[in-house]
């Protein structure tokens, strides 16, 4: 290992042990190298430094109980959810306002939205916002608060404000488990509180999942299926009374 080598795997793993998980675009950054050099430096110690998802962590998290959840959920069924993610960036229209969930799938949604749409996209989750900062004609609003690493979102009550405020036209949510009578799910009960609020006040609302979620149960209940104006799947888009 070359001198600036190990001075960068040092760094790195310095910054991992203060925010346990990076995006491989900050590591470059903070490193002043391109992206490759990074991943090159990884793929050379692949005993202390992990790479899922576009994410890095220290290996000692994959080994442990209870992995990175959101940096693994990643790499989960990644084509279904860019798929239903093609299915549904059809429904966001240019000069509106849209709200697009947490989690790993919608990332796929954002990077679907043509960059010559002028929207307003509001978010709570750092992965959502890093991709729709790409976005040249994006106005980003960032609901704020207490920030929880599985899932890389924030929650708190003081930014709803800012929902009332903002017509949304169209909200875009995931889940971890759909069930057609026990509706949908999430893992995370921080999330579902941000989703109803969401649901409440958006005049459209779209459930996008990949089929695997379908027939699971999460353990945080965030609305019926009939909450949703549809359900729209890698398979196409589903209407409530037909899931």
């Amino acid at each position: 290992m070359t001198s600036r080598k190990a001075q960068r795997t040092a760094r790195l793993m310095h910054f991992l042990s203060e925010k346990r998980v990076i995006h491989l675009s900050e590591a470059a950054t903070l490193l002043g190298v391109s992206e490759m050099t990074v991943r090159r430096d990884i793929a050379g110690n692949q005993g202390q430094i992990a790479y899922l998802g576009g994410h890095i962590l220290a290996a000692a998290e994959i080994d442990a109980d209870t992995p990175y959840v959101l940096a693994t959920a990643a790499d989960s069924h990644a084509a279904a959810k860019r798929e239903a993610c093609v299915q549904a960036v059809r429904r966001i229209r240019p000069d509106e306002t849209i709200f697009v969930d947490c989690g790993t799938t919608l990332i796929h949604l954002v990077d679907l939205i043509p960059d010559s749409y002028r929207i307003t996209a509001i978010c709570y989750a750092m992965n959502i916002a890093e991709r729709l900062t790409r976005k040249p004609n994006v106005t980003m609003i960032m609901l704020g608060g207490v920030y929880h690493p599985a899932s890389a979102s924030f929650s708190g009550t003081h930014d709803f404000d800012i929902l009332k405020s903002v017509g949304i036209n169209a909200a875009f949510l995931s889940a971890a488990g759909v069930d057609a009578k026990r509706g949908a799910t999430c893992e995370h009960f921080h999330e579902a509180v941000v989703k109803q609020k969401v649901m409440s006040l958006a005049r459209e609302n779209y459930l996008v999942v990949d089929t695997s979620k379908i027939g699971k149960l999460k353990r945080a209940f965030f609305s019926g299926m009939d909450g949703f104006d549809a359900v729209i799947t890698e398979e196409g888009e589903l209407g409530p009374e037909g899931f």
